[in-house]
Formats: structure tokens, C-alpha cells, sequence
């Protein structure tokens, strides 16, 4: 018995079965910017500069969360300005990025995730 071509012919029919989502990204994805993230014109900084933010805000807000509820600890000091803040997502966070629709849910729709944030704190109300 010669197979050798069936095997072959599976092979490859496997190999393109695998691989499509990979061709299928490359020959339909368009470049798109991320959303660009700026704080209101009222304040001059963040609790730490905007590239650290924008790279690590939740391994931030992970370690406010660890810190006041296991820990009982409610200040922060930045280490880039040495500035102290209160750990808080609704006190210290939604003061200055007040509009979630706008600041919040742009980026994260952008990188594709679903933060569980809002499972527990209540949604501020949007100043008008």
C-alpha cells in the first residue's frame, strides 16, 4: 500500500487549516493607532508619568486593591513625582478620567480586554 500521497495531501491540508488565522490577520489587518490618552486640562500629571501608566495601570490598581484591602494601607506615593494620593479607583483615578465611555473603555476596547473593575465599584456619574 502507497499512501505516501494521501499522507502528504493531509499534511498540507492541515498546515493551511492551522495557519489560517495567521494569513487570514496579515492579509485583512489595516494599521490602527491606539487611542490617544490625555489627561484633562486642568491637571498636570497622573500619579506616576504617562508611559508607566499607559504600560502598567492595572499591576497599579492591583497593588492599591492589595494594599488597602489586605493590607489596610490608604496612601500612595508616586515614585516619579514623590507626590501622595489616596489608593482609590473612584477618588484618586475618576477625579481626573471622570468619563468612562471616553477614557476607559476606548483603550480597552483597543487591546481587546474586559477589565473586571465595575464588578465591584459603582460607575461615577459623568459630570456635565
Amino acid at each position: 500500500m502507497n499512501d505516501k500521497g494521501k499522507i502528504v495531501f493531509g499534511l498540507i491540508v492541515f498546515l493551511v487549516i492551522v495557519t489560517f488565522p495567521l494569513w487570514y490577520g496579515l492579509v485583512t489587518a489595516g494599521t490602527v493607532s491606539p487611542p490617544d490618552v490625555e489627561l484633562p486640562a486642568s491637571e498636570k500629571n497622573c500619579v506616576e508619568n504617562k508611559e508607566y501608566m499607559v504600560a502598567h495601570h492595572m499591576d497599579l490598581l492591583d497593588q492599591w486593591r492589595d494594599a488597602v484591602v489586605r493590607k489596610g494601607r490608604i496612601n500612595y506615593t508616586s515614585r516619579t513625582y514623590g507626590k501622595t494620593y489616596e489608593m482609590s479607583l473612584t477618588k484618586t483615578c475618576m477625579k481626573c478620567h471622570n468619563n468612562r465611555e471616553k477614557f476607559c473603555d476606548r483603550c480597552h476596547t483597543y487591546a481587546d480586554v474586559d477589565p473586571y473593575c465595575w464588578d465591584c465599584h459603582l460607575e461615577p456619574e459623568e459630570v456635565k
